[in-house]
């Protein structure tokens, strides 16, 4: 059966995604089986809630989710009607964005906790019959959510791969060989979605023949990681990639650390934005899941964010890994709310890119070290793969 979704006299800036929403109950209708089951929900506003609780309930004022059973003064229970409807849920998004902040939850999570709710009234759970009952079912409501956060019911995150490495060990030997360009090649026939290089000022693996050959073969998607740095700029509006990821570079680093502090050089990041879009090149930000990086983010223009993963994958230990791990996901629910697309990347591994790759927010991973190492040992296409199948399976519903 199908799940109808409706929004109605909601404000457009609260940024409500339809289809997240949409995906996250089609997930719970099948781990509650009754995916063979209609459902109709009905986001709407204070206002209009208040109609319905002084119409159905005669009550005044609003609440945050009302719950009609389908079946409700019917005999028969849901297994024996041949018209197979759960009912409606109906939420008030003024509610629910007031209690999102109360609860320190963004408004995703907070729809999808009284999805939650309504869906066990649908189906028999009344947490007012007694208390044994409203403990039993908010047991069941706190397990439905913890699971959901863990899985995905989208289509499949996309694999980037980062070739840098590649030009890393050609660099140390200053000749021809190995070719990132010809190592990208690779990567697409093995299954990569896109191809990211980071030119540097220092040119210190990357050099200019490579992104310009790389223009002229990938043939998925080129993301061009760079500072925003004058003469960088200018090859960019040049070569003009499929998108660009504006990232902090210092010359003494190993490696990019850190994400770009956007709130303490908006005007610079701003313009150089601006000249992207004029050209066509869409832009992605690389941020550590700071809130602050994301509302700066989304005001200079950003189309991306780029979430960055390094302390998740650095941590020591499980409990500092599991609260880098919910930053990670409540940044990437939090962009995503505003509108902004969102990747993520950073020290990936064959041990922790699933777990990030479960986020239902997040679109594409930037994966480059853990796959060149990988490949010394089983050859980059295989590399390639068994990365893909990492991905492939944390997307697959329980």
């Amino acid at each position: 059966m199908t799940v109808e979704f409706n929004i109605h006299s909601v404000p457009e800036n609260y940024h409500i995604s339809k289809r997240l929403l949409n995906r996250r109950v089609n997930w719970l209708l099948k781990k509650l089986n009754v995916s063979d089951h209609g459902l109709s929900i009905l986001l709407t506003s204070d206002e209009e809630m208040s109609w319905f609780n002084s119409h159905y309930r005669h009550k005044a004022g609003p609440t945050n989710v009302l719950s009609f059973p389908f079946s409700e003064g019917n005999e028969q229970n849901l297994s024996t009607i041949s018209l197979r409807e759960l009912g409606d849920i109906i939420i008030s998004v003024d509610t629910a964005t007031r209690e999102a902040i109360e609860y320190n939850q963004t408004i995703h999570e907070r729809l999808t906790k009284l999805i939650i709710h309504g869906l066990l009234h649908l189906l028999g759970y009344d947490h007012e019959q007694s208390p044994k009952e409203a403990k039993r079912m908010l047991k069941v409501e706190k397990k439905l959510f913890a699971c959901l956060k863990q899985n995905r019911s989208n289509s499949m995150t996309q694999l980037a791969i980062n070739v840098d490495h590649i030009a890393t060990i050609r660099q140390a030997r200053g000749i021809n060989e190995p070719d990132p360009v010809a190592g990208a090649a690779i990567c697409e026939l093995a299954g990569a979605a896109g191809i990211v290089v980071h030119l540097r000022e220092d040119r210190r693996h990357i050099q200019d023949r490579d992104v310009l050959l790389l223009r002229q073969t990938v043939k998925t998607k080129l993301n061009l990681e760079m500072g925003a740095n004058k003469d960088i700029i200018d090859i960019a509006l040049d070569l003009k990639p499929d998108m660009v990821t504006l990232v902090p570079e210092k010359r003494q680093e190993l490696t990019t650390e850190g994400g770009l502090n956007v709130s303490g050089q908006k005007k610079k990041l701003g313009k150089t934005i601006e000249r992207m879009n004029k050209a066509n090149i869409p832009v992605s930000i690389f941020i550590d899941p700071d809130k602050k990086q994301i509302k700066s983010s989304l005001e200079i223009g950003a189309t991306f964010v780029e979430i960055h993963t390094g302390r998740y994958c650095d941590a020591l230990t499980e409990k500092v890994r599991d609260k880098e791990f919910n930053h990670i996901s409540r940044a990437a629910e939090e962009a995503f709310q505003t509108g902004l697309r969102v990747n993520a990347g950073h020290g990936l591994d064959y041990s922790t890119t699933a777990r990030v790759a479960a986020l239902d927010t997040i679109e594409e991973l930037s994966i480059g070290h853990a796959i060149i190492t990988r490949a010394v040992f089983t050859g980059l296409d295989q590399a390639v793969k068994e990365m893909r199948e990492i991905i492939r399976t944390a997307n697959l519903i329980d």
